[in-house]
């Protein structure tokens, strides 16, 4: 019988070559369009194109520490690997909320009607997306630095009681992350999980509202087909559907590890498996609704 300990490895190198796969032809698709079919080019690709190259490096280091475990690889990683591996891990992560929340923000003001108060910032929307991205970047850097210092590779000690256990790394022995440096990331995660959410009702409201319009003013043969603009929101809805989900599931698990006295390798399996459920899928929520895409990829193919 096969060892459940391989089994999980052979899964997340399935869903590990999947997820980088499909980002990385995301990223290639955008890149494209961004620079060659710049008559196609939007604002929001940009987006896009960093959300793919986040996702790229989250799989890479998320992967790193559940799947060479798997497979009976011991002391892997020595005090520098275990600080810089789940550093970017950390920070990849955290950009990739605040960046899909960027994504929410955007589209919701893309489609809203002229009228609305949100209506003067659409002109604008292409200056600060470089500015938003290097402040994410900044902010996440600056939250984790703590893991630096308090995370080395695993010792012999059996850790009991709250802490981060992972095959290859540990938190020191009595250095718990403080309680500014928790309150931090909770606010963070908070507040942009809150603009994910309100953006969202929001673009369901106005969707509703020109679905309702449509339906007065065309056939019913006509209305039934939606717009480029509609298919763009219904990708980025089922997007940040997929993050609130998996990313709180993850979190749960994250912090129920944290504080169980009993280190379990099977929740952080599962944990691994959560966490990384949203950027592997991400690419193709995204191919699935862009008619662009679709034809982008067999044209590439031929």
């Amino acid at each position: 019988m096969i060892p459940s300990n391989i089994i999980f490895g052979f899964v997340l190198i399935s869903q590990m070559y999947v997820g980088f796969i499909g980002n990385s032809l995301l990223f290639v698709f955008y890149v494209y369009i961004y620079f060659i079919q710049s008559h196609l080019r939007k604002s929001i690709d940009l987006i896009f194109m960093h959300l793919t190259l986040v996702n790229v490096l989250a799989i890479t280091f998320m992967f790193t520490l559940d799947i060479l475990p798997s497979f009976g690889v011991r002391n892997a990683l020595n005090d520098v690997g275990c600080k810089a591996i789940l550093y970017i891990n950390r920070v990849t992560r955290g950009v990739s909320i605040c960046v899909t929340s960027l994504l929410s923000m955007v589209q919701a003001i893309t489609i809203s009607p002229r009228n609305s108060k949100w209506a003067w910032i659409k002109s604008k929307l292409s200056m600060c997306i470089f500015p938003s991205f290097l402040s994410f970047w900044i902010l996440n850097m600056l939250v984790y630095v703590h893991l630096i210092d308090a995370v080395i590779a695993r010792t012999n000690v059996t850790m009991v009681g709250p802490g981060y256990s992972q095959a290859y790394c540990q938190t020191k022995i009595g250095n718990l992350p403080s309680h500014s440096f928790m309150s931090v990331i909770a606010i963070r995660d908070l507040l942009f999980v809150v603009l994910m959410i309100c953006t969202s009702l929001y673009m369901v409201s106005v969707l509703h509202r020109h679905h309702r319009t449509v339906q007065h003013l065309h056939s019913p043969s006509f209305s039934s087909q939606p717009s480029p603009e509609d298919k763009a929101t219904h990708s980025i809805l089922v997007l940040v559907s997929c993050f609130v989900l998996f990313y709180g599931l993850s979190n749960v698990m994250t912090l129920y590890m944290f504080y169980t006295p009993q280190k379990k390798t099977e929740l952080g399996k599962i944990a691994g498996i959560l966490s990384s459920c949203y950027p592997t899928l991400c690419p193709f929520v995204l191919m699935k609704h862009s008619k662009i895409i679709s034809r982008f990829f067999p044209s590439l193919l031929r």
